[in-house]
């Protein structure tokens, strides 16, 4: 009778906490026409002084409903409006794939709401969702929590302040303080994601945010306002202009794709990657980076920018890319390949090519087909240009086969030198020395003090120096040399220019926007790759004093 009484007055608590939770029908359903079926109780009886329409059942109750059974200690059975308030050791179950447990459970029938409240577990299949609060409704096969929830599968942990999950269909979205662990404790986490808006699928492990989202994946931390993340393969498809972040380097563009286990991202539209230990980045509209392999490439509209000195330097091509050679070790170096209609501009620099390549053991640049490289108001050219730098400044330059140095003075003057073969070297900015070496061609023209031309020396050597200090000549040095110094009214029109003479103004890129603008050389002024006869072959033979001798094979 003592224990009759304790369960009296519990269930008398519960029913005035019931009274104030009851269902509440929610307008636009359709009212289910089944009826919940009581199974058993093992004691039933009623009190119309606590409540004149509610059987009262004790010890191992358990209903039905639509196939769906639910267990409980005690329950109060609402027969009339098809619902009952269950407490203690409260079970529902639905087929064999899910299950729902907690401490206290209000059913209403003709919405088909089951409201779970402390200590709930929502099993389905391979997920499990904690909560202390939970409504599920069997209509539409949804559960939401709005106190905190936790959802657990076999390779992640999620958790928020509210959320839904649909065993139907296994999405789940979560709002609010959202984390994701991937894999899920107690393993050490590869993965955390952290958003205030998350649609999750558990079946396919593809996570998709909204709003402000935080990615940390070991060393690589992603932003993104739009993004999708599929915890099975590491991979991350960002959209809306997502960063992806390893250290130094950052990769940011309208859409972003992320291969963690490879370390390989790619992104496509307006795209910047940027390097902020050595001072460079690309942008372009599509770039891929391998941080295992330290390799990068850049294209469509690529640009390489260098930051490192004072004066930003700018170099466009069809395409760009970046290698690492062993990597991670001390004899670590990079190449840099820019490929196809080649434009740079610095402002105090600028060169047009076919193709480029940066070479960093020596700090090399070395200009393929056509290069060009103007400096103020001179042009060099040849069939290849090697120019090598001093931390931030140019060192020097070699300039090989045709090669052709040509000062502008006005539109009708020019110093030039032709050789084979060029080099200048470089204190800063500014040139120290030129040696042209090989067939010497020089047009020179000479000023005197009060800046009046005096005349036009032509000559013809096979070397020449010239010594110059802050940009003015100092002195010219040649080997015997054959010249000729003509008056300004008296220089022959023949021998105004040299003759392989050129001036590609038109082709010097005059701004950072203006290396987009490809202007190939006018048709027949492109150099003619000079031919590099083979050395005769040799072999020896000895005469009949046994003397050797050497006969040239042809």
């Amino acid at each position: 009778m003592k224990h009759f009484r304790s369960i009296w007055l519990c269930l008398f608590a519960l029913l005035s906490l019931s009274m104030t939770m009851g269902p509440v029908r929610k307008g636009g359903r359709k009212p289910s026409d089944s009826r919940v079926h009581l199974l058993h109780a093992d004691k039933l009886y009623f009190n119309q002084r606590v409540h004149p329409t509610a059987q009262f059942l004790v010890g191992n109750v358990r209903f039905d409903h639509e196939g769906t059974l639910m267990y409980c200690d005690s329950a109060l059975f609402y027969e009339a409006t098809n619902s009952f308030d269950a407490f203690g050791h409260v079970r529902m179950r639905q087929g064999d794939t899910l299950s729902l447990v907690g401490d206290v459970l209000y059913y209403d029938g003709l919405d088909q709401m089951a409201r779970v409240r402390h200590n709930v577990v929502l099993k389905h299949r391979e997920t499990t969702l904690y909560a202390d609060s939970l409504d599920y409704d069997r209509l539409y096969d949804l559960g939401y929590y709005f106190e905190g929830g936790r959802l657990v599968d076999k390779d992640n942990e999620l958790t928020s302040d509210w959320g839904e999950y649909s065993p139907t269909t296994r999405e789940a979205v979560f709002n609010y303080n959202v984390r994701l662990v991937n894999p899920r404790p107690p393993k050490d986490a590869r993965s955390v994601l952290i958003s205030d808006t998350l649609h999750y699928n558990s079946r396919t492990g593809l996570a998709h945010v909204l709003g402000p989202s935080n990615i940390d994946n070991g060393g690589n931390h992603i932003y993104t306002e739009d993004g999708f993340y599929n915890t099975n393969s590491d991979e991350s498809y960002l959209l809306n202009r997502s960063i992806l972040q390893n250290g130094y380097k950052a990769l940011v563009g309208d859409s972003v794709c992320w291969n963690a286990k490879d370390s390989v991202g790619k992104a496509f539209g307006n795209v910047i990657y940027k390097d902020t230990l050595n001072k460079n980045m690309f942008i372009g509209n599509y770039a891929l980076y391998d941080d295992k392999n330290g390799y990068a490439e850049a294209a469509d509209s690529a640009v390489l920018i260098d930051y490192s000195q004072r004066d930003t330097g700018y170099v466009h091509a069809d395409s760009i890319f970046l290698k690492t050679f062993y990597i991670n070790t001390d004899s670590m170096y990079r190449m840099v390949h820019a490929h196809h209609r080649v434009r740079a501009y610095r402002v105090d620099l600028q060169a047009v090519c076919d193709s480029m390549v940066y070479d960093g053991r020596d700090s090399c640049t070395t200009m393929y087909k056509d290069p060009i490289v103007w400096q103020q108001g001179q042009q060099l050219l040849g069939e290849e240009i090697k120019a090598w730098r001093n931390d931030s400044t140019l060192d020097s330059v070699y300039v090989i086969n045709q090669a052709l140095s040509v000062e502008r003075i006005d539109s009708v003057h020019y110093n030039q030198v032709a050789s084979k073969e060029m080099h200048l070297y470089f204190n800063g900015k500014d040139p120290y020395l030129s040696v042209a070496d090989m067939n010497v061609y020089v047009n020179y023209f000479i000023f005197d003090d009060d800046s009046m031309m005096v005349g036009m020396n032509n000559a013809e050597t096979s070397q020449m120096k010239v010594y110059m200090k802050g940009r003015k000549l100092q002195k010219i040095w040649m080997p015997e040399s054959i010249h000729t110094m003509y008056p300004p009214f008296q220089i022959p029109s023949d021998k105004l220019y040299l003759e392989n003479f050129s001036w590609f103004d038109y082709v010097r890129p005059i701004d950072k926007d203006d290396i987009f603008n490809w202007r190939p050389k006018k048709a027949g002024t492109e150099l003619k790759e000079s031919v590099r006869h083979a050395a005769p072959k040799q072999k020896f033979s000895g005469n009949e004093d046994g003397e050797q001798s050497i006969m040239i094979v042809k």
